[in-house]
């Protein structure tokens, strides 16, 4: 059964802003944000593992497409939000993990007011970098506090 995005389980840290849809199915956890960088974790389960019994690739390249797009969409509180749309996404496998926490970062490279480039990276708990990853992704602003 999958947690529900508005109840989050009492051992996990909040998050910076409530996941929604598939994001929260697999438990992604936005941990920093600040203008043009994201931080994500997520705590690996069963669900998260393919019939070998390691990380699943869907699993980080979705990573790498969720820190992508939040790193180049921050705005201050009280701001419009703003959502990012992939255009393309390039994901590169270098390792593994089995269990524990993985670590994603994204930074935005550059881009206009419309459309943005952002590089990310996934760790592994030893610190051992497992996939990276680029995207290109377009900027839809929302208007009101609910986005």
């Amino acid at each position: 059964m999958s947690q529900s995005a508005d109840t989050p389980a009492s051992d996990t840290p909040p998050s910076l802003e409530t996941m929604y849809g598939f994001n929260a199915d697999i438990g992604f956890r936005l941990t920093e944000w600040t203008d043009g960088y994201a931080k994500m974790e997520l705590d690996l389960t069963e669900k998260h593992l393919n019939r070998s019994g390691i990380l699943h690739g869907g699993v980080l390249a979705t990573m790498i497409d969720a820190v992508g797009g939040y790193c180049g969409v921050w705005v201050p509180e009280g701001a419009d939000k703003k959502r990012a749309l992939t255009l393309s996404l390039t994901t590169s496998y270098l390792g593994q993990a089995k269990d524990g926490t993985i670590v994603a970062y994204g930074k935005r490279r550059g881009g206009g007011k419309s459309v943005f480039f952002a590089t990310c990276e996934v760790y592994n708990p030893e610190g051992v970098l497992i996939a990276m990853g680029e995207g290109t992704y377009k900027i839809r602003q929302s208007r009101g506090a609910s986005g």
